[in-house]
């Protein structure tokens, strides 16, 4: 039975039902426990449950099955890091150990499981959020529906609000801030029990690429300098580090070094970063390492990226979908789709206006954290375009039972438009240039809806004919008048973030509204 217990509210402008207020949402008799979901995890595999429909007739293949982990795995798993969370106040190897109870529920019960969740997180909102609390309307019944009468939190909002918006006192919390790559940057608060579900599962969708803690793992990211802990933790987890920033190739050739005519190691990290080491080890023909598998993640992983990282290191890539704001959204495991984590994001995609679109189309990615109480993150725009995987097109032999998305577009930044209203999204313009691998690096800068620049580094075998080839592409395919120029540069700075850049605008108004 469903809890009739929601009242439909306005915020921020809108007028306020007079007569109605939320006050105790429902009676939490109506809805499942932890414990229901604990003996659903625990008795999952000796369950024999009959369901009426196609999607729930899915029961999970055991494909985590493993033999008996290495002594150190063990000792690291059972020993090390359990010590390691009573000492930081931390609860990563619960999570992990819950996490991986629940990839193998089934889809009645993941439902059950994420529906439970969002209605105890809007109802938590209204009464201890200051910025949600005293919201008021008429009833509604479903979390689903009334998740739709909340606004849209941008990061600028939340910039403008994070006082209202963050329960209890930051100085317990952990602070975590995004790249910045939208333009803007996102501030979020949580608990160290909360940052630990965000490792927890990132863990998880690097153990569905064949990872296990304590595998050796050749890792790039974003932090320049490692502190005590972040030291510690890599030579435990046998960890080679290497920063992000500014790879050149000497410098990627001596960090591989230790690897020739290894296949002991994991290879994870940006998508870029990987893509230019398989790069300079193709130029370099360095062709005696291999990968286990590679784990991407933190910008978009381009299907040429995904080639030349696969061919080069004769290994396969796992995609993944999060973000810095503690969000872990969806990742691949054995289907080209990513699994989403639906107990831990409610995830709508939406027009311009914000009214979600049909499976299949393409849109703004809003995403509701539901395990955030610090500061709840309720429909989140992430900045990011994506498209769900209609329900009816799903593989009938899955190995899990999370709703699948079907491709994360990218950047809403990424987006070139033309005077007519026509769109080009950055995939128009990798799969344009992937045939010229005479052209080394890309960027297309719009500053008007006449046309574009594309800035270029020349490579090898660059012809001028190339140029005129690459705009005849672009104007058949746009059939209107855009001026296509070029532009020969040396270097094409990254973001901030040191994320690269493939499209730059700086049109007086934005492609897309914040």
């Amino acid at each position: 039975m469903q809890p009739a217990c929601f009242r439909k509210f306005s915020i921020g402008g809108y007028p306020l039902a007079k007569s109605a207020d939320f006050g105790s949402l429902w009676d939490h008799s109506d809805c499942p426990t932890p414990a229901y979901f604990e003996s659903s995890i625990t008795h999952h595999e000796s369950r024999n449950t009959h369901h009426e429909s196609r999607n729930t007739q899915h029961e999970p293949r055991n494909t985590n099955h493993v033999t008996r982990p290495p002594m150190y795995n063990s000792i690291l798993e059972k020993i090390l890091l359990p010590l390691g969370d009573a000492a930081l106040g931390t609860s990563f190897i619960r999570e992990l150990k819950r996490w991986r109870g629940i990839s193998m529920l089934n889809e009645d019960d993941l439902r059950i499981l994420q529906r439970s969740n969002l209605s105890r997180l809007l109802e938590y909102a209204v009464k201890e959020i200051p910025y949600y609390r005293g919201l008021k309307g008429k009833d509604i019944s479903d979390p689903f529906e009334l998740l739709k009468e909340f606004p849209i939190l941008t990061k600028s909002e939340i910039k403008q609000n994070i006082e209202d918006l963050v329960h209890g006192d930051k100085r317990n919390l952990v602070k975590e801030v995004s790249s910045g790559s939208t333009g803007v940057q996102g501030t979020v608060y949580m608990s160290k029990h909360e940052q630990s579900i965000s490792r927890a599962i990132q863990t998880l969708w690097w153990e569905w690429a064949g990872y296990r803690l304590g595998n050796r793992f050749f890792q790039t990211g974003m932090t320049t300098h490692r502190g005590m802990v972040k030291r510690i933790k890599d030579v435990i987890l046998r960890t080679r580090y290497t920063p992000a920033f500014d790879l050149h190739d000497g410098y990627i050739a001596d960090r591989l070094n230790p690897l020739h005519s290894t296949e002991d190691y994991m290879l994870g990290g940006y998508a870029s970063s990987l893509y230019t080491i398989s790069q300079v080890a193709k130029e370099r023909d360095i062709n005696d390492i291999k990968f286990k598998s590679a784990i991407s993640w933190g910008d978009k992983l381009f299907p040429h990226y995904r080639r030349s990282i696969e061919s080069v290191f004769k290994t396969k890539v796992f995609d993944t979908y999060g973000c810095t704001e503690g969000l872990m959204i969806a990742a691949q495991k054995d289907l080209d789709h990513m699994y989403i984590m639906s107990p831990h994001v409610v995830i709508e995609i939406v027009d311009e206006y914000g009214k979600e679109v049909p499976d299949g189309q393409v849109g703004h990615v809003l995403v509701t954290r539901l395990d955030g109480n610090s500061m709840p993150l309720i429909r989140y725009r992430v900045g990011d375009l994506a498209i769900k995987l209609p329900e009816d097109e799903y593989p009938e032999n899955r190995e899990l039972n999370f709703p699948l998305l079907k491709q994360v577009i990218g950047r809403e930044t990424d987006i070139v438009r033309t005077k007519s209203g026509k769109y080009l999204i950055v995939h128009f313009f990798t799969g344009i240039f992937e045939h010229f691998p005479q052209i080394k690096q890309f960027r297309v800068v719009q500053s008007n809806l006449d046309g574009i620049v594309i800035e270029y580094i020349p490579d090898r075998d660059f012809a001028t004919g190339l140029l005129t080839k690459i705009r005849q592409k672009i104007t058949d395919h746009l059939q209107e008048e855009f001026e296509v120029l070029f532009k020969e540069v040396e270097r094409i700075h990254p973001t901030p973030s040191g994320k690269p850049q493939l499209i730059e605008l700086r049109l007086s108004t934005p492609a897309t509204p914040e």
